[in-house]
């Protein structure tokens, strides 16, 4: 993937650049500040590929990517685990720290340690924008939960290492792009898919993974926003679309639903 352009929400140093790193190594990689920027940015072309992150072991899915996949041209074509160690940064002349800003999903990560250490915490945009902002403003009582390689980006002090609450933390990046992807034996697909809003329409879904001895890894409810109380159902099964066990239960789940959409086909990520 040499000479792609590549997008990240956040600034240098966020976790999803080094997430983007792990997967495009000789890539140029794009901040853009927004999750909706990277969509519209791949709708027109502009980005050839980008880098999302879709959960977190601890604090769970990004609900925002899920609603932003519905209407994505894109295919999700690779997937990343990256291990979240989260570190406090400061300006190196800072005073006594008595507030810490940083993402909603990084703060809720260290909510304990934050307690603990009588921190005030303010979300803001992104872990690595946190730590700009502090530079930039010359905020002296004031650090950023970031990772280390926005400390060292932009040349400010480590106070304190892996202040995470569970040491076992792990976010998942998926891999947007035009390449769609061969079987490999090791791979996942994802996927959503309506229901009529009638009694036994999920189990009966369900059912068809059984019936094709299909591994389901994770299911995800969002509303539709159409209708009060209605839900489109995001699903991750191990397998490939081009699979025959694959492809007869997708035929027979089609005509179960209302509609269903194949968000992509792509190996498995490795946790290390």
């Amino acid at each position: 993937m040499k000479g792609k352009k590549v997008a990240f929400q956040g600034e240098h140093g966020a976790y999803s650049e080094i997430a983007a790193t792990k997967f495009f190594p000789d890539s140029e990689l794009i901040p853009m500040r927004l999750f909706q920027d990277i969509f519209e940015a791949l709708r027109s072309d502009s980005i050839d590929c980008a880098v999302v992150p879709i959960e977190n072991s601890i604090e769970g899915s990004v609900n925002e990517i899920y609603d932003l996949l519905l209407d994505a041209d894109k295919k999700i074509t690779g997937e990343i685990f990256l291990k979240v160690n989260h570190c406090l940064i400061a300006i190196p002349n800072s005073t006594a720290i008595t507030k810490v800003l940083s993402h909603p999903q990084a703060l809720a990560q260290c909510r304990n340690y934050i307690k603990k250490n009588n921190l005030d915490p303010t979300p803001t945009y992104d872990t690595a924008g946190s730590v700009r902002l502090i530079k930039e403003k010359k905020i002296l009582d004031t650090a950023a939960i970031a990772s280390k390689n926005a400390a060292e980006f932009y040349n400010m002090k480590i106070l304190d290492h892996n202040i995470e609450d569970r040491k076992n933390n792990f976010t998942r990046f998926l891999v947007l792009s035009d390449n769609l992807t061969a079987p490999s034996k090791a791979d996942r697909t994802s996927m959503i898919f309506g229901l009529q809003h009638t009694p036994g329409s999920l189990y009966s879904v369900m059912q068809e993974f059984d019936n094709n001895k299909i591994n389901l890894t994770k299911i995800e409810s969002r509303p539709t926003k159409e209708k009060p109380w209605e839900y489109n159902f995001y699903v991750d099964f191990e397998g490939h679309f081009e699979e025959d066990n694959v492809r007869k239960a997708l035929d027979n789940i089609e005509r179960k639903c209302t509609f269903v959409k194949i968000l992509g086909s792509y190996q498995r990520g490795t946790i290390n």
